[in-house]
């Protein structure tokens, strides 16, 4: 199978336990007192798992991890094809950090004390969401042959100057810049996709977007995606799914589909 899972990768491992998890089951403590805890799994489908970085995270407002199930090794390895995971990615990491920011975080309010904190809806200028290129790495979590995504709400204010050189231009490719970049390379000169505005790019609202490739006599040669087709489009097994992993009700994630 390309891109198996590689003995000793932690991601490999998360993703393994996440694949066995029962939804919503905390994670457990670790038997040995100098082992690191499991992590917190807040989501896992077909192509992704996502869990919350809780021992480095680099904002109180918020930090997840979004790892490719395959053991992916860069996004180098990646084509147009891909650009629907990547877009997958993008509003994976919008919708987990905006359903379930931490307790801890400045985006809970309440106006009552005896009442329960209510979070805020984070502003747009606030999502960053990206890669970090090698040879660059995050030291705190110094993984580079296993690709994942970060996800975090400004400021990064738990970061630090020195892991602020994995965060910052020299390394950090926002998954905008990427997704515009693959777009037109692929596109002719008609298709814009990396302008000032991206908020409300129209080009956003087709995830598919640049991910065919072909040739003037019409024949196409798009490489094949990294994708697992969902259960929902009928083309994956039955045993495949969709799983949120919430601590409660109230910060159910619903499934998302692109």
């Amino acid at each position: 199978m390309a891109f198996a899972p590689k003995p000793g990768c932690p991601i490999c491992g998360i993703v393994a336990t996440a694949a066995v998890q029962v939804p919503g089951q905390p994670p457990r403590s670790p038997t040995c007192p100098d082992a690191p805890a499991e992590p917190e799994i807040i989501w896992r489908d077909e192509n992704f798992t996502a869990y919350r970085e809780k021992t480095y995270p680099v904002s109180s407002n918020g930090h997840i991890i979004i790892a490719f199930n395959l053991h992916v090794p860069s996004i180098y390895t990646l084509s147009s094809s891909d650009l629907p995971l990547l877009v997958n990615v993008k509003n994976l990491g919008r919708r987990l950090l905006s359903a379930s920011p931490p307790s801890s975080s400045p985006l809970f309010s309440s106006g009552n004390s005896s009442s329960p904190s209510v979070p805020l809806q984070p502003t747009e200028s606030q999502f960053r969401i990206g890669f970090i290129t090698p040879p660059f790495k995050d030291n705190k979590i110094p993984i580079t042959d296993h690709l994942h995504a970060h996800a975090y709400l400004a400021p990064a204010d738990m970061l630090g100057w020195w892991r602020g050189v994995a965060y910052g231009p020299l390394a950090w490719y926002a998954i905008d810049d990427l997704i515009a970049e693959i777009r037109e390379s692929v596109s002719n000169n008609r298709v814009k996709s990396g302008y000032d505005n991206r908020i409300n790019a129209p080009i956003d609202t087709v995830p598919e977007a640049g991910a065919r490739t072909g040739a003037a006599d019409g024949n196409e040669y798009t490489a094949s995606s990294l994708a697992i087709p969902d259960v929902e489009d009928g083309l994956a097994s039955p045993r495949s799914s969709n799983t949120s992993f919430t601590s409660s009700s109230s910060g159910h994630i619903p499934h998302l589909h692109v």
